[in-house]
């Protein structure tokens, strides 16, 4: 069985280096064969460069000139990868790469769709997780209940695995390219059927950095990101039951970006046109 971990970097040209060698160190003492791809989100620093110094012999590192953001990063990596399961995990380790092969044993267990590492499911441990964030997490979660029926109490954690076939009929429909890319996959592979989806614990450490999209003394509600978290959401809900654009009959509206080119391998992720 082999594993794809997609890792999209986006200036991390001071810890991608480590990063890698650190899951490559973890998966090498798991059961499971694997391939990394990493993805560098524009060529705005020596991240390129560093990553491909990394002394792991399974990885692929790709990359483009400009910066595009993080869910289109994680679908071109995706485009391009072979394995049964797909997973994916932010760049700067934060989070535990150890909990990588913990979700694909469960996702093996449940026969899940997806895996989604959630800092809120009662084993996880995180640390820097103040009140604030934890009430505007509660309230965007309750949003994504309601608009989706997505019964999970965290969809935006950088670690989650699918199985091939799901990822196979979802990924040529999706849109979002940064803000809500998580929520897009989830509630779009929801209304194709796919509905095994399971939450999973998760190690992750919050680091606030000059980098970081929300910083931690910042206002929430004030923050571009978070607007543009909000505002993709919707555009997800209304793409979804009012223009219908996720279904089979409008497959010639669907956006093809022949850099993302989902045309891979033997044809899996071809786009309809």
């Amino acid at each position: 069985m082999l594993v794809s971990i997609i890792v999209p970097a986006y200036k991390q040209e001071k810890t991608i280096k480590e990063d890698i060698e650190k899951i490559c160190t973890v998966m090498n003492s798991t059961r499971f064969d694997f391939e990394m791809i990493v993805v560098v989100d524009g060529f705005l620093d020596n991240t390129y460069e560093e990553a491909s110094a990394a002394d792991c012999k399974k990885i692929k590192v790709l990359g483009y000139e400009n910066n595009k953001g993080k869910g289109y990063a994680v679908r071109y990596g995706m485009a391009r990868s072979t394995g049964e399961y797909v997973a994916f995990i932010d760049a700067g380790m934060e989070i535990d790469p150890n909990g990588i092969s913990m979700m694909l044993e469960q996702m093996i267990w449940y026969e899940a769709d997806i895996m989604v590492a959630s800092k809120r499911h009662p084993a996880s441990k995180v640390k820097y997780y103040s009140r604030l964030r934890k009430l505007y997490s509660w309230g965007y979660q309750m949003i994504v209940w309601v608009l989706f029926g997505l019964k999970i109490k965290d969809t935006q954690t950088g670690l989650k695995v699918y199985r091939r076939e799901l990822l196979e009929r979802v990924l040529p429909r999706l849109v979002v390219k940064e803000f809500a890319f998580d929520v897009e996959l989830l509630a779009v592979a929801r209304h194709l059927g796919f509905d095994r989806i399971f939450e999973a614990p998760v190690k992750i450490t919050l680091n606030f950095t000059e980098e970081s999209k929300i910083k931690r003394n910042k206002p929430l509600f004030l923050d571009p990101t978070v607007r543009g978290v909000l505002w993709d959401t919707a555009s997800v809900f209304y793409r979804i039951y009012l223009l219908r654009y996720y279904e089979d009959r409008c497959s010639r509206k669907w956006i093809y970006d022949e850099e993302l080119d989902m045309r891979i391998n033997t044809g899996e992720f071809a786009h309809n046109q």
